[in-house]
């Protein structure tokens, strides 16, 4: 699993590139982890499983970048949210693009009832496996 996981994470990133935004790997690990209306600090270093400092110190780059905003937390004034500004959400869609590409080839490659096998499966384990399913 992991193979194939880091082939699609390696696809994301090289088709990032191509289209100019200046990502590394641990920033988009971690902005994959911010939900739609923005996610506080700690959960985004939690998700990554990285120290808050680590995710900090992440979220200044990709803000500096113009990827991320902080705003104020609608359920706690003390609190910010990260979320996604426009170019962050631009790349958001280019990666899904890709996912979308990939799970295409690894649909022609194993046949539509294999391939729905595989994501019921994998969608399954997120059962026991993923804290914020």
């Amino acid at each position: 699993m992991s193979i194939a996981a880091r082939h699609v994470e390696m696809r994301v990133m090289r088709a990032l590139h191509e289209a100019g935004h200046e990502l590394t790997l641990a920033q988009g690990r971690l902005m994959a982890g911010i939900d739609g209306e923005g996610t506080r600090l700690t959960d985004l270093a939690a998700r990554a499983q990285i120290t808050k400092q680590s995710a900090g110190f992440l979220v200044d780059q990709v803000e500096r970048l113009g990827y991320v905003e902080r705003v104020p937390d609608p359920t706690d004034a003390r609190a910010r949210l990260v979320r996604l500004a426009p170019r962050g959400r631009e790349a958001q869609r280019e990666a899904r693009h890709v996912e979308r590409q990939v799970r295409h080839e690894w649909e022609q490659h194993l046949g539509q009832e294999r391939m729905a096998a595989l994501q019921d499966a994998l969608t399954s384990l997120r059962e026991i496996t993923d804290p914020w399913a």
